[in-house]
C-alpha cells in the first residue's frame, strides 16, 4: 500500500488540475501491480492524513504536506513506472488545458432552431468566437462536438483563408 501511496503522491504533484479517483487510477495504472481497490482505499486514507484534499465534486488535489512527502519519496518509484506516469499526467494536463480554452454553447432561438456559439481562447484572451445556426438540436450538438475536436484547425483554416483573401486583394490593388 505504501508504494501505491507514493505513486499517487507523484502523480498528484504533477497534475495541474483536480483529479477524480477514476482519472487518478488511469494516470497511476502503469502495470498490473495496481488495482482500483488499492487506489480507492488509499485516497481516503491520504485525505485523512492530510496528504490530499477533497475539492469540488469528488476531485482531489495534493496538499503542501503531500508535496513535501512526495519530494522525499518519489525516487523510490521504479523508473519505467515513473516515466509512464509522467507521460500520462502530461497528456492529462494538456487535455484539460485545451478543454479550458474551447467554449461551446447551444442556445434555443425563438424560431425553433438553435444558435451554436463556438469560442477559442488562449492564455491572454479570446482568439475567435463564431456563431452558427443549426436547424435541430442534434445538428447543434454535432457542430459543438466537431468544433471541440478540431478547434485549432478550424481557427487556422479561417486565418489562412482570410489572410489569403486579404493578400490577394492587396496584390490586385498594386
Amino acid at each position: 500500500m505504501m508504494d501505491v501511496k507514493v505513486l499517487i503522491l507523484y502523480v498528484m504533484s504533477q497534475a495541474l488540475y483536480p483529479v477524480d479517483v477514476q482519472k487518478l487510477y488511469e494516470l497511476c495504472y502503469q502495470d498490473d501491480c495496481l488495482s482500483y481497490f488499492d487506489l480507492s482505499t488509499a485516497v481516503p486514507q491520504m485525505v485523512e492524513s492530510g496528504h490530499l484534499e477533497k475539492v469540488e465534486e469528488d476531485r482531489y488535489v495534493i496538499t503542501q504536506k503531500g508535496r513535501d512527502a512526495e519530494e522525499v519519496t518519489h525516487d523510490s518509484i521504479a523508473y519505467p513506472v515513473l516515466q509512464r506516469a509522467r507521460q500520462a499526467v502530461e497528456r492529462f494536463n494538456r487535455e484539460i488545458r485545451r478543454d479550458n480554452l474551447i467554449r461551446t454553447e447551444i442556445l434555443p432561438r425563438e424560431s425553433g432552431d438553435y444558435s451554436v456559439v463556438l469560442g477559442l481562447d488562449d492564455e491572454v484572451g479570446n482568439l475567435m468566437t463564431l456563431e452558427l445556426m443549426a436547424p435541430t438540436q442534434q445538428q447543434a450538438r454535432a457542430l459543438a462536438r466537431a468544433f471541440h475536436k478540431s478547434a485549432e484547425h478550424i481557427f487556422q483554416d479561417v486565418m489562412t483563408d482570410l489572410l489569403g483573401v486579404a493578400e490577394h486583394r492587396e496584390d490586385a490593388d498594386v
